[in-house]
């Protein structure tokens, strides 16, 4: 049956729709990168009610030298991801399963070998679904782009590319390669899921009415302003201006922390996550205190402790068409944010402080210092936006609903 019989003949039956499951090839990898990622968050919530399967990322280029920060260091995560094989790491969540296939690396070509790759992939796939309990032609979704030779031949009830960022942006990788397999998702998909309406403005002529802007969403209960703050962070001197996430060159200016340091010596820098590159230039400031990669389950604690919180973003064409799901995160906890401008940031600028350029950063973050403001009303303009929510959206979208 090919694929379009097996959407028709499932579309026309209410006992299949209700039994559907998802398959989902997340950006990140539940085993080494943040869990707040809207891959997880989003197939957590919809585990809630059926059997999903996350693919951990496939990449979009392949480790060494010249090519990526940290080769080394990368290639080992992945191979000790690949080790886990299939996984069901929620005890709360039995219908959660997350799966690393083996996997070749091979990247920017579409030769056999390639092809090769993709057919392993999909077979593995196939065989942690159905030991997952997810049903034959599940909804399968995709926000990672080098997916698309995986899905192209799965059998599904619908095919959905959650465009959270412009991937072929990536400085690491193939942006030709790249952008023609997010050309193919933006072609075929049935649904395309958008968390920014720049992202969502630029595809319109090719996507046209299979876009959604569902927006990412936060976890309420996790992120909550009223809570313990972590032992660690009480032990940094105060004022403390605080960043958890990961920090990536390409992603954060760290020119703009260090100049931000140096000019307020009497704050605390407080940096929280992993880094992909140096960090000798901050961490030789007596005033930066980099704690590094810190387990998800804490971050709220640690966050709790900041300040004022900070976006110190880039200005580039990644966050150009970002929507970093940390402003949430940082409102929810009631925090002064202060960010560098970019886009999406609209929809927020009577809540947080948005900084032009490196100077206008530090002068925002003096103000916010100064006059922190109301953590309520912070965290009340956040209360709409659950991850329940965002994934009731996405089930509708789907048909599943």
């Amino acid at each position: 049956m090919s694929g379009a019989s097996v959407r028709h003949h499932l579309d026309s039956s209410h006992e299949s729709r209700a039994a559907r499951g998802f398959i989902w090839f997340a950006a990140q990898d539940w085993w080494y990168h943040n869990q707040a990622h809207s891959d997880f968050q989003l197939m957590k919530e919809v585990a809630r009610s059926r059997p999903v399967l996350v693919v951990n990322s496939l990449g979009l280029r392949r480790p060494g030298p010249g090519i990526s920060t940290n080769p080394g260091r990368r290639i080992l995560r992945k191979l000790r991801s690949m080790t886990r094989f299939l996984r069901r790491p929620l005890p709360e969540l039995p219908n959660f399963h997350v799966y690393t296939p083996l996997m070749l690396p091979v990247y920017g070509s579409n030769g056999p070998l390639y092809r090769l790759n993709a057919l392993l992939i999909r077979c593995q796939v196939g065989l942690a679904a159905r030991l997952s309990g997810v049903p034959r032609a599940p909804a399968v979704g995709a926000t990672i782009p080098t997916a698309w030779p995986v899905v192209e031949k799965m059998a599904r009830s619908a095919l959905i590319f959650n465009r959270s960022d412009l991937q072929s942006a990536f400085p690491e990788a193939d942006g030709q390669w790249v952008a023609d397999l997010e050309r193919q998702f933006l072609s075929h998909a049935d649904h395309v899921l958008y968390v920014s309406h720049e992202l969502m403005r630029r595809d319109e002529p090719l996507v046209g009415a299979r876009s959604f802007f569902i927006d990412h969403g936060v976890d309420l209960d996790h992120f909550s302003k009223d809570g313990p703050v972590h032992p660690d962070i009480q032990e940094i001197p105060r004022p403390r201006i605080g960043f958890f996430g990961g920090l990536d060159d390409y992603v954060v200016d760290m020119k703009l922390l260090a100049g931000a340091a140096r000019a307020l010596p009497q704050a605390s820098l407080v940096l929280i996550g992993d880094a992909t590159c140096p960090m000798d230039e901050l961490t030789e400031l007596a005033n930066v205190h980099w704690l590094g990669f810190r387990d998800y389950r804490e971050i709220p604690s640690l966050g709790r402790g900041f300040d004022a919180a900070i976006m110190p973003w880039l200005d580039n064409e990644w966050i150009r068409f970002a929507n970093p799901i940390k402003i949430k995160e940082y409102l929810a906890l009631g925090l002064p944010v202060v960010t560098m401008d970019y886009p999406e940031v609209e929809a927020y600028r009577g809540q947080v402080r948005v900084a032009a350029d490196r100077s206008a950063f530090v002068d925002e973050l003096r103000a916010a210092l100064a006059d922190p403001g109301a953590p309520d009303q912070r965290a009340q303009f956040v209360r709409p936006y659950s991850w329940a929510g965002r994934a009731e959206a996405l089930l509708e979208i789907a048909g599943e609903r």
